[in-house]
């Protein structure tokens, strides 16, 4: 069982990106520290700390449920310019380079989604 993001266009033609459940996880996770904290801290993620004590404009994607709901083309919009920052970083010293390309291709993989969704003016859809 997974999780695929898509276009809300019913469009099979159009792009698409998966994760398992577990891995989407990890992604969130990896992004989040990206942001500087611990997704794990978060309320809904087992721990205590409100999203309003963090500023980022993944918000949106990092405090969604994985298993439904959509993000509006305007939220996909204001996320992007981070997105892009985050695929463009060279991994560093201590980091895996095999999972640091991983999630670099994971990002890159939800900016086509992303921009698709801008473009056609449609939400991005959890599924």
């Amino acid at each position: 069982m997974g999780l695929m993001l898509c276009p809300a266009d019913d469009d099979v033609a159009s792009p698409d990106t998966s994760w398992s459940h577990h891995g989407f996880h990890l992604f969130r996770q990896w992004l989040a520290q990206a942001e500087g904290f611990a997704l794990p801290e978060m309320v809904g993620f087992g721990g205590k700390r409100a999203w309003s004590s963090i500023t980022t404009t993944l918000e949106p994607l990092l405090n969604h449920p994985d298993d439904n709901g959509d993000l509006a083309p305007a939220q996909c919009a204001a996320m992007l310019p981070r997105l892009e920052e985050l695929a463009a970083e060279r991994p560093r010293a201590a980091d895996d380079p095999d999972l640091q390309r991983r999630r670099i291709d994971d990002t890159r993989q939800l900016i086509n989604v992303m921009k698709y969704c801008i473009d056609k003016g449609v939400p991005l859809d959890f599924c």
